[in-house]
């Protein structure tokens, strides 16, 4: 299928003006919508099965909400962070996510590009449609998201990539042993054409199925990189990992792609950030689209919340400065919300800023 099915002339990107009318993450999925390919954009909302836990990912925000206070000196508000010692300019990175030319011919050129301007951290998938090389020369301090492949020689060489090209950390995918019963997909493949292609991976790549938590050991044997584990959902693997020196770990139902019905990622949140203790570094995904959603993640216990979907559709709008437009709306709302209630800093946030909605 032709990356341009489906849609007659290639789009025409927003500049600097026009994306100043935009006021909300929603604005760019609109847009995105109209100029993506239909089958590019449905790829990018795809589900597995009913859709469900796509939708309770979002659903979960709506549980919870903000304590206002008042009288607080907030003429200075500070929402700059770290992840596993990187300084950020917000706790907001960008998540791991194939295929970024399906929104823009510049793919994860442009997403590498937005990262340093908005200052935080990309987290290139091992499916990105730009090599490890490429984004190792426009991104600063990016992340490299693996699949452990049945191909441990193929697994070996994407992690020596990385860590040559000077990724800082290995962030290991967890939940996806199997594909998800992925109806989205099987509905509207993904459009797949010369343009566009998982750019480090050979044309066919199965996953290893056979992983325990005892072949994370071979794993930090040939990476000097700190291991994060993405798809951590339940207090019992959230202390394995722990156990087996993982630095941190992704509370991710995977945008809900992989298991139907699946918890939301912010519920399972609270009892993770319990269980661990302190021991790692916590990140959240799944759903996250305002500032708020930011505030409420960090207040559970987040140390940071990664962004997938809209990525894509910061793209699709303008490429790099349109993503860059969308990630200064989330840090606006995130900065006033921290203002009125009365959070100056990301260490001021606790979970005496959220209360239960039920």
């Amino acid at each position: 299928m032709a990356l341009m099915e489906g849609r007659v002339e290639p789009p025409v990107y927003l500049g600097p003006d026009e994306l100043a009318r935009l006021y909300s993450v929603e604005d760019f999925e609109s847009l995105a919508r109209e100029r993506m390919a239909d089958a590019g954009y449905r790829y990018v909302a795809g589900w597995a099965g009913t859709g469900e836990t796509v939708r309770m990912n979002r659903e979960a925000f709506g549980r919870w909400v903000l304590r206002p206070r008042a009288l607080v000196d907030v003429s200075t508000i500070d929402p700059s962070t770290t992840v596993l010692g990187q300084p950020v300019s917000l706790p907001v990175l960008f998540a791991p996510s194939a295929l970024h030319r399906l929104a823009h011919p510049d793919g994860e050129l442009a997403t590498a590009a937005a990262s340093v301007a908005a200052d935080t951290v990309m987290i290139l998938s091992t499916s990105a449609s730009a090599t490890i090389e490429e984004v190792a020369a426009v991104a600063r301090d990016p992340w490299f998201q693996l699949y452990w492949l049945t191909d441990r020689e193929l697994t070996r060489d994407l992690v020596q990539r990385a860590t040559a090209a000077g990724f800082r950390a290995l962030c290991l995918t967890v939940d996806a042993p199997v594909g998800g019963w992925r109806e989205g997909e099987l509905r509207y493949p993904v459009p797949l054409d010369a343009t566009c292609r998982a750019a480090n991976l050979p044309d066919v790549v199965e996953v290893e199925t056979r992983l325990t938590w005892s072949s994370l050991d071979w794993l930090r044997s040939i990476s000097p990189l700190p291991l994060v584990l993405k798809g951590i959902m339940t207090a019992q693997d959230a202390r394995l990992a722990v156990d087996h020196g993982a630095a941190a770990i992704v509370v991710s139902n995977h945008g809900g792609r992989q298991l139907d019905w699946a918890q939301a990622s912010l519920d399972a949140l609270p009892e993770i950030v319990d269980a661990v203790g302190g021991q790692l570094e916590i990140l959240t995904d799944g759903g996250v689209r305002r500032g708020t959603d930011v505030l409420k993640a960090l207040a559970l216990g987040a140390r940071a919340v990664l962004i997938g979907r809209p990525v894509f559709w910061g793209l699709a709008t303008g490429g790099a400065a349109g993503l860059g437009a969308m990630v200064e709306l989330i840090r606006g709302e995130l900065v006033s919300a921290m203002a009125l209630t009365g959070a100056t800093t990301i260490a001021d946030v606790g979970r005496q800023l959220v209360s239960p909605r039920f």
